[in-house]
């Protein structure tokens, strides 16, 4: 019993689990107000799988793209305010270069790559910002978060621009074995980037970077290139969201196409047990987080919510989630379900 104990402790430590806790809880609503929510179709005409549960997935790849690339950067005691800048860019370039192309793989291919190469620049912009010029990160991705949208418009006149490419579209609107062809890539994305950071040094370089400067640079830890890499891979991973946001409507809208993302990515961050302090971080946290964020904005408009009451809502869930994985809280109930228990009898043995 006492090893059972102890392994419900070390599990409920993990920070992600009381996200997997909330999922399942707003699911739970969603269920009581409409039995059949969680009921997954088969459409036959396109071999996909239908269903709330399936549109949950679909909403949940691009915030699943720009956590991860932020929770490298929490990691390294910084912050990318950019990502939903970076996201407009991307779709404002290949929107662009789509409108005046043909409706061939090819055209597909050159807009995706310009698309993720923008984003790697601006993203190595932020790094250079940092590591190189030495301004704080909050303050280097807040420039590019403000100049971001400026660049897209130039880009797109100040129009919002539609395209139309069957292969583009694709990405954000196909189907794998039945899953949404977004929610598959996503999923590639954080396992190779997790293999990546975990089966080499280069996760425990960015930790240490987080964790002591100092100590990194002694140790023969290239900061400066740590953090160029770093946000390059914020850049890369935001253009990839912006390249799935895009491709969902084939046109890209200058002032909501990524707006007010930056926050559901800390947020997602967060959830997942990364400390804003720097110096941990965990892929695996930032999914499910990203994952509770797509449920909860489809809770909110399931259960008709108005709109100007959407934000009170998503900051109490968050709230509450946020005291569940405190440490402070959580010894608060272990304190007292100490003092709550009856010390046990001492019988004495006679001699």
């Amino acid at each position: 019993m006492t090893g059972q104990s102890d392994g419900i402790k070390g599990v409920l430590k993990r920070q992600y689990v009381w996200g997997i806790v909330a999922i399942i809880l707003l699911l739970a609503v969603n269920v009581a107000k409409d039995a059949s929510y969680l009921s997954i179709g088969y459409n036959a005409s396109n071999g996909a799988l239908v269903g709330n549960v399936i549109d949950i997935l679909r909403a949940a790849a691009p915030v699943m793209m720009i956590a991860l690339g932020m929770c490298l950067v929490v990691a390294t005691s910084g912050i990318d305010l950019s990502v939903g800048s970076v996201m407009v860019v991307a779709g404002a370039a290949s929107m662009e270069l789509l409108a005046g192309a043909g409706n061939t793989p090819g055209a597909a291919l050159t807009a995706l790559a310009l698309a993720l190469g923008i984003s790697v620049v601006l993203g190595l912009v932020n790094g250079v910002l940092v590591s190189v010029v030495g301004l704080q990160p909050f303050i280097s991705t807040l420039v590019m978060m403000l100049a971001g949208r400026g660049v897209a418009k130039v880009i797109t006149s100040g129009q919002n621009t539609a395209a139309t490419n069957d292969t583009f579209r694709w990405i954000a609107n196909g189907y794998v074995l039945g899953l949404p062809v977004v929610f598959v890539f996503a999923v590639l994305i954080v396992v190779l980037l997790g293999l990546l950071v975990r089966r080499s040094a280069l996760g425990l370089m960015i930790e240490a970077i987080g964790m002591d400067p100092a100590a990194a640079r002694l140790a023969g830890v290239n900061r400066r290139g740590m953090l160029l890499a770093v946000y390059a891979i914020s850049g890369l991973t935001a253009g990839i969201a912006g390249v799935f946001a895009t491709a969902s409507v084939m046109t890209v809208d200058i002032s909501r196409t990524g707006d007010q993302m930056e926050m559901d990515a800390i947020l997602a961050v967060v959830i997942g047990g990364t400390s804003l302090a720097g110096g941990k971080f965990n892929l695996t946290g930032a999914t499910i987080g990203a994952l509770l964020i797509a449920t909860l904005d489809k809770t909110v408009v399931f259960l008709g919510i108005s709109s100007s009451a959407t934000p009170a809502f998503k900051a109490i869930v968050i709230v509450v989630l946020c005291l569940l994985q405190s440490q402070r809280v959580r010894q608060l109930f272990v304190r007292r379900r100490t003092i709550s228990r009856p010390a046990p009898l001492v019988k004495e043995v006679a001699a």
